[in-house]
């Protein structure tokens, strides 16, 4: 993802100084990030590090680990905190490891924050939002899954990079099992059991996990992507949602270029829609309804851009490089 992110800055190159300000307007003076809020957000922090290492910005690394180490092993936090305390101790770590040796999550609280992610370890082998659950989602599988890697084999300095198959094989089998059960009558994937249709986020990261399980995906699920597709530029959550937004159109993407699926037939349109989120604030904005650029929207508007390039990141086309200036 980021490597893709990084493609997307490329891309917005002349956009580069008005991105990298917008998401330094959001740094908190506690070392965080702002969400949509005044306050501090911890999941708008990993959107905020990881837009900036794909902008080759400097990272202000002293106060945003002075900031993550409040949070200590993660008590009181929810799976979607405890991962993205992991994914920014494991960014942070990474980027200090090409630098030379530099502070990292202590061992001890490394050994809780695992803990408290394993704790969220459902009946049916995935993960769930919620501790002790019968059953697991997508969602919470998903996270997990990158959380563990994190922790596991780790970018904390002066560990080595994160490896992306180095978790237990059980643990694999237990996330393609609970998987299986969460595929839709209509057949996407939903974020838990029972729903009548699937969405495109929970289908998108169901075939990333698929993927880097390294499990075979039907070629029904890309095809099924593809049909949430609007005629008027990005993809939609729902054939029922009323407009495509930029995290369906991102994830879809990001999903569909790890298979390896050609984009040629919706990426002018997907230029268009996500070169017309870009806000005069110097971000993006989730859809046409918002009116707000965060971190995080940002970080999915460097995302499409990057898919929407390709590997060889040739240029944009005009409409779409001049929307974001």
């Amino acid at each position: 993802m980021l490597r893709a992110a990084g493609r997307g800055a490329v891309q917005l190159a002349e956009s580069r100084d008005a991105l990298i300000a917008f998401i330094r307007r959001q740094q908190h003076p506690d070392g965080g990030f702002r969400g949509r809020s005044e306050d501090s957000d911890l999941y708008y922090a990993v959107f905020a590090i990881e837009s900036l290492i794909a902008l080759e910005a400097e990272l202000p690394q002293e106060a945003i680990a002075q900031y993550l180490a409040t949070f200590g092993s993660g008590e009181g936090l929810d799976l979607v905190h405890l991962a993205c305390l992991a994914r920014c101790w494991a960014d942070l770590g990474e980027h200090w490891h090409s630098l030379g040796p530099g502070p990292g999550l202590p061992p001890h609280d490394r050994a809780g924050l695992l803990r408290r992610i394993e704790g969220h370890r459902s009946a049916d082998g995935g993960f769930a939002q919620e501790p002790g659950a019968d059953q697991g989602t997508v969602y919470g599988c998903f996270l997990a899954f990158g959380a563990l890697q994190d922790v596991s084999s780790a970018g904390f300095s002066p560990y080595p990079p994160r490896s992306r198959y180095g978790l237990k094989a059980a643990l694999q089998t237990g996330i393609i099992r609970c998987l299986s059960h969460l595929r839709a009558p209509d057949g996407g994937f939903a974020n838990e059991r029972g729903l009548p249709a699937g969405s495109t986020p929970a289908t998108a990261a169901a075939i990333t996990l698929l993927r880097h399980l390294r499990r075979p995906v039907e070629p029904a699920l890309p095809e099924w992507l593809l049909a949430r597709h609007d005629p008027s530029g990005g993809f939609r959550a729902t054939p029922a949602a009323p407009i495509p937004d930029l995290l369906s159109t991102a994830t879809a993407l990001h999903a569909l270029a790890g298979l390896g699926v050609p984009l040629d037939a919706v990426r002018q349109p997907c230029l268009d829609f996500v070169g017309g989120l870009w806000n005069a604030e110097g971000g993006f904005q989730g859809s046409g309804l918002d009116d707000s650029p965060d971190c995080e929207y940002t970080y999915y508007g460097l995302l499409a851009f990057g898919h929407l390039a390709g590997e060889s990141a040739p240029d944009a086309p005009q409409k779409a490089a001049d929307a974001p200036r």
